[in-house]
């Protein structure tokens, strides 16, 4: 009884709150490399990265798969710029988290396995066809930020990449999911074709 009530506050969680789980590591990474240097900033944002999983497990009794998923590329990449004192490997971190997502969405659709209905399913109910060309939209969006994010780390100063990757990437991605929601509204499912308390 409890554990399907964590999922109810999942699916209920407030956008404000979720925007804030998301921008607060950012924030922190921000405010710590403009005070003491990108290796400080990369220690804060893996323990502000963990504090905002916390606090959503504690929320939500839940965690979605692509935080997940990132948290784990900034434990790894993370821990290689303190060890080897080379900011490189922080930087590239959202090349790889985005590059993975991109592929494991368009690998899949390509195998017949589309893998955006298991990670937004419990939120929204598309048709087929719907799910197909949401996949694509967001397989190529991701492959895209991989590449921007290479030429942009490898064109400008680390303080240049950081305020990027703070003020730059979320709302880019917030305005691409805002852009989605004329096909999402277009290949809803309508409440009378979902199973229905009957069935």
């Amino acid at each position: 009884m409890n554990d399907t009530s964590g999922d109810t506050k999942l699916r209920s969680m407030h956008p404000a709150m979720k925007f804030a789980l998301e921008m607060g590591p950012l924030v922190v990474f921000f405010i710590a490399n403009g005070r003491a240097g990108i290796y400080a900033a990369t220690g804060a944002f893996m323990v502000a990265t963990f504090i905002a999983l916390a606090l959503m497990w504690i929320i939500a009794r839940k965690i979605a798969v692509m935080p997940l998923i990132s948290a784990g590329v900034v434990l790894v990449f993370g821990s290689l710029t303190l060890w080897l004192q080379d900011d490189h490997f922080i930087k590239m971190k959202p090349t790889i988290v985005n590059a993975l997502f991109g592929v494991a969405l368009l690998g899949g659709l390509a195998l017949k396995k589309p893998l955006l209905p298991y990670v937004l399913g419990d939120v929204f109910e598309l048709t087929e066809r719907g799910w197909h060309e949401l996949t694509i939209r967001w397989g190529v969006f991701f492959i895209v930020m991989a590449v921007l994010n290479e030429i942009v780390w490898r064109s400008v100063s680390t303080d240049t990449w950081v305020a990027f990757k703070t003020f730059g990437y979320l709302p880019m991605t917030l305005i691409f999911a805002m852009a989605q929601v004329p096909l999402m509204t277009r290949h809803g499912v309508e409440p009378e074709q979902a199973p229905t308390a009957k069935d």
